[in-house]
């Protein structure tokens, strides 16, 4: 994960700064970010039961291989210079439709980590979070200083180079029989205390076929992804924080790809500022992150959560819309990710507790790409609005929207439970027939 995310977020800001640079367009800046994220969102929506019926593992560092090839082609055409606008879309578009499923095979993996570890899933999350917050931390700082000395395509060679790697090391130094897929009885939803006593396919039985005579039969896909939906429609929690999330993710992406941005080139800051305004917010968020992996699971979930909400979301905005000096910007910019590195081991963990594990690829992908649905829109409709209106009336408008999100929705019923039912450490292994009481890997955007 981290090898991967820190090439993401490298590429992250070498690509928009790449489109800025050459076009002069916010609006085509939005439009990159459109078509990367738009094919990653409805690809992994589709593929929760690939994910379940291959496995995982193999699913991981197929898609990264994939955008390793692809992300490898951007730069080596470019500098042939035969990389026409309509073709980087195309290349844009092909690495975020692989990287959706490679991103949700890594997330599925992290609980049978937690298992193996036999940590409390509140720490198992929070470590989760530590590395992509140190991704969040690095890939600025790497990408700001590549694309300043080197230029924005020597920023897109780091990001193939790491996708190439984080194949390499998914495929090889997983420990043995980590990431299988599930079993066709399992996908059926049977207990575990019903399966066949091993999950390894038998000789010329391809992957997630039970061998054993007399054994149901594998289940369609469709079957197992009406099953996914079906139980994620069951649980009021995880439809509220999908909602919740699905908007401050949306203000988080044009936030990420196209106002600050264009606020680094109004103000004269340049990529490294980009760079710089990034990495203070993600050594920041490796902080909350630590701390709420060491004792997340000690804490009240809800005050927690919302006060993180709270410190992350509108003073990023503001801050920027009052041309505050530099050193401001720095200081909001730390609060905030120290605010962030809260939320996502939160939500991972009473997400990973709300889900039988035959079904999380399932339930992931769909909690996922809902709460990602906005993303795509982010980045269009942010560059369409500053074109339109400016930057800063666009910042004070998104700032209003992220608190008023967050505040409003505090206040319905349904966040009572997330202190209710807390499960820790690998009691809770096998608990595959449980009810909606169980978890999609829904995540913030932020920093993303």
């Amino acid at each position: 994960m981290a090898v991967s995310l820190t090439g993401t977020r490298v590429s992250a800001i070498a690509l928009p700064w790449f489109v800025l640079a050459t076009t002069g367009s916010a609006t085509m800046t939005g439009l990159v970010a459109f078509v990367e994220l738009t094919p990653y969102v409805l690809v992994k929506a589709l593929t929760g039961p690939v994910v379940d019926r291959l496995g995982p593992r193999v699913v991981s560092w197929t898609a990264d291989a994939v955008s390793a090839v692809v992300a490898g082609l951007v730069p080596l055409l470019h500098g042939l210079d035969l990389l026409p606008f309509w073709l980087l879309l195309i290349m844009v578009g092909v690495i975020g439709a692989a990287r959706g499923p490679g991103d949700l095979a890594k997330e599925v993996m992290v609980p049978e980590a937690a298992d193996r570890g036999r940590v409390p899933m509140e720490r198992a999350t929070g470590l989760s979070g530590v590395t992509e917050r140190l991704a969040s931390t690095a890939g600025p700082a790497v990408g700001g200083a590549l694309v300043a000395l080197l230029g924005p395509m020597a920023g897109l060679t780091v990001n193939a180079v790491a996708f190439a790697l984080g194949s390499l090391v998914i495929a090889l130094a997983l420990p043995r029989g980590m990431g299988r897929a599930v079993a066709a009885h399992a996908a059926a939803a049977l207990p575990l205390t019903e399966a066949a006593p091993s999950s390894e396919p038998a000789p010329g039985h391809r992957t997630g076929r039970v061998a054993e005579p007399g054994a149901p039969p594998p289940v369609g896909y469709w079957r197992m992804f009406r099953e996914g939906f079906t139980f994620l429609r069951g649980d009021p929690l995880l439809l509220t924080i999908i909602v919740m999330v699905a908007v401050t993710n949306l203000l988080d992406a044009a936030f990420m790809t196209v106002l600050v941005p264009v606020w680094a080139q109004e103000s004269g800051g340049g990529p490294a500022a980009i760079g710089l305004t990034g990495s203070v917010w993600g050594i920041a968020a490796v902080g909350g992150s630590l701390i709420a992996a060491a004792v997340a699971h000690r804490l009240p979930r809800r005050t927690v959560f919302f006060t993180g909400f709270l410190l992350c979301g509108a003073p990023r905005f503001l801050v920027l819309a009052l041309g505050a000096p530099m050193g401001v910007v720095l200081a909001v910019f730390a609060v905030s990710g120290f605010g962030s590195g809260f939320l996502n081991p939160i939500l991972g963990a009473v997400q990973f507790e709300r889900v039988p594990r035959h079904l999380l690829g399932r339930v992931n992908a769909l909690g996922d790409s809902l709460a990602w649905a906005g993303i795509p829109l982010g980045g269009l409709l942010g560059g369409a609005a500053v074109a339109l209106v400016g930057l800063i009336p666009v910042l004070l408008v998104c700032g209003g929207l992220y608190f008023a999100t967050t505040t409003l929705s505090g206040l319905r019923p349904e966040w009572r439970e997330m202190d209710r039912k807390r499960r820790r450490g690998p009691e809770a292994v096998a608990d595959t027939g449980s009810t909606p009481a169980e978890r999609p890997a829904v995540t913030t955007g932020v920093g993303a």
